[in-house]
């Protein structure tokens, strides 16, 4: 390492560079290891209490691990956050809960030793809301997370700290889980590379649990398709998985669907940008034609809110031992108090129904995919929401409607245990970013990451950077002008 510290403005130029190059600098020998921690963490301590986007900081577990021996991996030394809902040894596991303590973690599960095992250097852990209950970052324990195109606005959720980190270069590479679409929307909401994984296609993340087992898939984000891969290679069930590494060279048959599962038309930036992305897929060769959902979409997504009450109420149950003599509202926030109470009045037969539509959707997506390969539609309904539209503490039934008409597309690929990504292709009126969802049948993760890369070779978007970023010069990063909670 060198013996002259590093500048800000030497950790904001390494922090434009994705993880492959970050990775470059060490191998050439431009950087160390531990001079690409140091660089991370003087990031995150200049921009980040502008963006709210890390929940917990751990400088010096991030040199040591850096100084030590590191794997021969192709993105070896690279820094990374953990999200805060991921047992990562020697960091607490909080889940941006009040509820939860500070004590670390003593061991994580096979996921968090593959990122380990590539050399990988955690620095610390990214904001989510309580639990990953909602689609916006602003949990009451903190910190509440700022899109770095706007602070006034929501970088989404629930991995809502981990895409505003790695928007605004904080960090290259960060975890995010989807449940539901919580890592496709925050990468829509903050304009950057999100890949749901298709069910059984990497390593275990967590600890058993029927939902989370059948819906959550883990990957990491970036702003690369190159790096995104990598990610997915390096927590795919089989090892010696190779990352994709050009767009694939068949043409696909692309279908293209712009209502939500309840039927509604999206916003129309909405639907111009998924037009846009139709558009450049069939300027690429490719067969575009509009379809149907194969479902019953009102069905489904009915099934989703029943089946995520439920986990709701899990999380519920989870925090009752934890309480240590404080009242149960004093640790919960309401939106999770008010999804425990739901599934309580909830009948059996809900549940039943639920799981009874998961089971019929492999068999219906798999069937949509023998016409189409992959299927083009928004990642959410309306353009990037100002904080406060889906607080935790807003009234539960009015959440259930207006987060669920927003989300109406993402559950899908949960529900269907099939993969999905979004992509940073377009932009709303206000200059604020819009994903487009493509999404594949179980199994077909290369596909799409294959067709990902020719999209962000066609329109490239390695250039476009937040104003809250390491684009701008460390002397004009300015102090927050807004009140950090909201």
């Amino acid at each position: 390492m060198s013996a002259t510290p590093m500048s800000l403005r030497q950790a904001f130029e390494i922090g434009r560079l994705d993880a492959h190059d970050q990775a470059a600098l060490r191998r050439r020998g431009e950087v160390s290891a531990p001079e690409l921690a140091e660089a991370a963490l003087l990031r995150i301590e200049a921009l980040d209490p502008l963006l709210g986007a890390v929940s917990h900081r751990a400088p010096e577990r991030a040199r040591a691990r850096a100084a030590g021996p590191l794997a021969d991996a192709p993105l070896a030394g690279v820094p990374w956050l953990a999200k805060d809902s991921l047992d990562y040894p020697g960091m607490p596991t909080r889940a941006c809960s009040r509820s939860r303590s500070g004590v670390l973690a003593e061991r994580g599960h096979a996921y968090a030793e593959r990122m380990d095992a590539q050399g990988l250097v955690a620095v610390g852990k990214s904001s989510m809301p309580e639990f990953g209950l909602l689609g916006s970052t602003e949990p009451l324990a903190g910190p509440v997370t700022r899109n770095p195109w706007s602070p006034r606005h929501s970088p989404g959720g629930s991995s809502g700290g981990a895409a505003a980190a790695v928007a605004a270069g904080l960090v290259p590479l960060a975890q995010g889980s989807d449940g539901g679409g919580s890592i496709r929307i925050p990468a829509a909401c903050c304009g950057i590379v999100g890949l749901k994984p298709g069910r059984d296609s990497t390593v275990r993340v967590r600890a058993r649990h029927t939902i989370e087992d059948l819906l959550v898939g883990d990957s990491l984000m970036a702003r690369s398709v190159r790096d995104v891969a990598q990610g997915f290679a390096a927590a795919h069930v089989d090892p010696r998985r190779a990352a994709v590494a050009r767009p694939g060279a068949a043409r696909l048959r692309i279908g293209v669907i712009q209502a939500g599962l309840l039927g509604d038309a999206p916003h129309p930036d909405v639907a111009e940008s998924i037009r846009a992305s139709a558009d450049l897929c069939a300027s690429l060769g490719h067969a575009v034609e509009a379809a149907q959902w194969p479902l019953d979409g009102t069905a489904m997504l009915h099934a989703f809110q029943d089946i995520w009450t439920h986990l709701g109420a899990d999380c519920v149950d989870a925090a009752r031992p934890l309480l240590g003599g404080r009242r149960l509202e004093d640790a919960l926030e309401p939106w999770t108090l008010a999804l425990g109470r739901r599934a309580l009045e909830l009948p059996t037969a809900a549940l039943e129904r639920g799981y009874a539509q998961l089971a019929r959707l492999p068999a219906q997506m798999a069937a949509f995919h023998t016409r189409y390969d992959v299927l083009l539609s928004p990642v959410v309904a309306a353009p990037v929401p100002p904080l406060g539209s889906f607080g935790p503490s807003l009234p539960a039934e009015e959440l259930m409607g207006t987060m669920f008409d927003w989300i109406a597309y993402t559950p899908l690929q949960n529900l269907a245990g099939t993969p999905a990504i979004s992509l940073p292709l377009s932009c709303d009126a206000q200059g604020l970013p819009l994903g487009s969802m493509f999404g594949a049948d179980r199994g077909d993760e290369d596909l799409l990451l294959g067709l990902a890369l020719e999209l962000e070779q066609a329109r490239p978007w390695q250039g476009r950077w937040p104003p809250v970023s390491v684009a701008s010069p460390p002397a004009a990063v300015p102090a927050p002008s807004f009140p950090l909670s909201v």
